[in-house]
């Protein structure tokens, strides 16, 4: 397990597992998935069944994403959400 910032990482193969804090974190890693598979945001969108507009302000951080929105596009990016009791 690696301290990245206030990440934390475990080693795996693939994307490794990180824990979200707020919508911060969680739009930096949809903006680093994003960049892996050489996606613009206007492709991610379109393959998410969303807008470009909601791509960019999911990296952003903007707090208003809709629930919806952000599960098809992390679908998208091969991205599996699990909650865990802290």
């Amino acid at each position: 397990m690696a301290k990245v910032g206030r990440w934390t990482t475990f080693s795996r193969t693939g994307m490794l597992p990180t824990i979200i804090y707020d919508q911060d974190d969680l739009g930096a890693t949809v903006r680093q998935r994003r960049g892996e598979l050489g996606l613009t945001q206007d492709r991610l969108a379109e393959v998410a069944r969303t807008t470009p507009r909601f791509v960019s302000e999911l990296e952003n951080g903007k707090a208003s994403a809709q629930i919806d929105g952000v599960l098809r596009v992390l679908s998208a990016l091969g991205i599996e959400l699990v909650a865990r009791q802290r």
